[in-house]
């Protein structure tokens, strides 16, 4: 994919997050649209912060459920998407690891029960903090 349609999506993901901390009904009230925006997100962030490293491989997608391994197996899975090698990536651990975060539960909030504001909350603020990281 390229660069354009990771800003395009991030875009969306952005629109949903602002749209969810601006209704007066709270985070709830779009608990579903924020699990899946996020996750979709958090992904595309990590992509194109490939693009701009100029390492990605042409094609490349990543899976969000990737997140919901070990690390090991998470970045073995990323460096088939890369040319260099992944330890050469500033920051890669911190960028798994907020990930994994944001994919916990994204399941159960996806389709479960309602959860919390504050939980909600938690995974936007995870989001920021990946997209900081990864200044993008």
């Amino acid at each position: 994919m390229k660069e354009e349609k990771h800003k395009e999506i991030l875009k969306e993901v952005l629109d949903e997050i602002e749209s969810a901390l601006n209704d007066k009904r709270g985070l709830l009230s779009h608990q579903r649209r924020l699990a899946f925006s996020l996750s979709l997100g958090a992904v595309n962030l990590i992509e194109l912060y490939f693009h701009k490293l100029n390492i990605i491989k042409e094609g490349t997608q990543i899976d969000h459920t990737w997140f919901k391994r070990n690390e090991d197996k998470i970045l073995e899975k990323l460096q088939n998407q890369i040319t260099s090698p992944i330890d050469s990536i500033e920051k890669i651990k911190d960028i798994v690891d907020i990930t994994k975060q944001i994919e916990e539960k994204r399941d159960d909030l996806a389709y479960g029960a309602p959860a919390s504001d504050k939980i909600l909350q938690e995974k936007i603020n995870l989001f920021f903090k990946l997209k900081k990281v990864l200044k993008c």
